[in-house]
């Protein structure tokens, strides 16, 4: 709790991904969830994560409107269809609804000026709403080194490589990120207006940003830093930009 007068917390969105009935057991309905180190990361800069059910959005800017960031979280694959792919065996847990309501969501963020951390999937969904493609499985590429096995829950530890004076560098402060990569997809095409400011060193884009002269904070990474920021400062920096983002869009006179 803050002190009497002081500001309160930023309130960053989170979509929660829908969960089966069974999936948790003794639960006989589906339910909602996001894994906890997401919650844990923001809550450790002093933000407060509400999980928002990535069900049919209707009106995503009416959605977003009492928050001040939005945070996009990982997860199965976007439906192919979706950038202009065709099926591919190795796709797994395409959520339609879901898929709806996050591209929505990150539309009307980039419409009404959020600041946004897409994380992995995230990632890969922002690309996908400026109109850019994916590479659907990454071992088919000549070259590329392994990137994780989400269905196999297996995830990999690289290095990543940072673009000196982008927003990335300047949160974390270092030019090479050790990350945890737990995907297969990865972005091909960019969306209009992101640029690469990350890469791993088979040259996998790592992290995008939006050129943007209005001054919007938009950061897509495709690796976890979630997984890790307990315990490494350069990735728990993440949260602690995105939380100085939605700082610094109140004290413009953003919306709440």
């Amino acid at each position: 709790m803050g002190s009497p007068g002081s500001a309160p917390p930023p309130l960053v969105a989170i979509p929660a991904y829908h969960l089966p009935a069974g999936r948790v057991a003794d639960w006989s309905r589906g339910g909602f969830a996001i894994p906890e180190a997401y919650v844990a990361s923001l809550q450790r800069v002093g933000a407060r994560a509400v999980l928002v059910p990535a069900v049919e959005v209707g009106d995503a800017e009416a959605t977003l409107a009492p928050f001040e960031g939005l945070l996009l979280a990982g997860g199965g694959d976007i439906e192919p269809v979706r950038y202009g792919g065709g099926p591919h065996p190795e796709v797994y847990g395409v959520d339609p609804a879901r898929d709806a309501a996050e591209l929505a969501l990150v539309k009307a963020a980039l419409a009404v000026g959020l600041p946004t951390l897409a994380i992995c999937r995230g990632m890969q969904v922002l690309n996908v709403a400026l109109g850019g493609t994916l590479h659907q499985h990454l071992p088919d590429l000549q070259g590329m080194d392994l990137h994780g096995q989400p269905g196999r829950d297996f995830s990999v530890v690289h290095d990543v490589k940072v673009t000196e004076g982008t927003l990335l560098a300047q949160a974390c402060g270092r030019s090479v990120l050790r990350c945890t990569s737990h995907h297969h997809q990865g972005v091909d095409a960019l969306g209009a207006g992101l640029t690469e400011v990350a890469a791993s060193g088979d040259g996998l884009v790592e992290a995008v940003e939006l050129e943007d002269p209005d001054g919007r904070w938009v950061l897509g990474v495709q690796w976890h830093p979630e997984m890790t920021a307990s315990e490494d400062r350069s990735q728990q920096a993440l949260f602690s930009a995105l939380a100085d983002a939605c700082s610094r869009r109140r004290h413009r006179g953003g919306p709440r």
